[in-house]
């Protein structure tokens, strides 16, 4: 793994520390751009849904504008059960038109953009308080280009 030498250090016991790290902004539910900051390559060790499978841990950065920006962690399993979240995904970074097969280009998944939605999940941390948290509830395919709009005039017209 490579480190960013200026940004990524060892404190040491003395070592004086100030930055508070970004503040936590909740987003409205919506559609929102996105862009993944960080891709890790992870094992699911199985559950009562899905069995062991290889995934991706995703670090991703939602742009909510002048409401500021949220970030999320999102795991996609490679397993034929979520076949669909993966073409969704490799869809909306553009890796993908929708009902062509692909071989993903994982080294390009950090730093992709896309458009995801957003939602609100409600969960309770260990001292039993009630929190809420952005989630993404569905990546979004890119919008359709649009046309050109027609000219107001053509040569000849006068």
């Amino acid at each position: 793994m490579a480190y960013d030498n200026n940004m990524d250090r060892e404190f040491t016991w003395d070592s004086e520390i100030k930055n508070d790290g970004p503040d936590y902004v909740l987003l409205p539910e919506g559609d929102y751009p996105f862009t993944v900051t960080k891709m890790e390559r992870a094992r699911h060790e199985g559950s009562s849904n899905l069995p062991p499978c290889a995934m991706a841990k995703l670090s991703i950065t939602i742009n909510g504008g002048d409401k500021g920006n949220s970030f999320v962690t999102n795991r996609l399993y490679l397993h034929s059960r979520t076949e669909g979240l993966l073409c969704a995904f490799f869809e909306s970074i553009g890796q993908r038109r929708r009902g062509e097969a692909l071989r993903p280009r994982w080294n390009e998944v950090t730093g992709a953009t896309g458009l995801c939605r957003v939602g609100i999940r409600e969960y309770t941390n260990k001292n039993g308080e009630t929190r809420r948290t952005n989630e993404i509830t569905r990546f979004l395919p890119p919008p359709e280009p649009k046309a050109a709009p027609a000219p107001a005039w053509t040569q000849g017209s006068f």
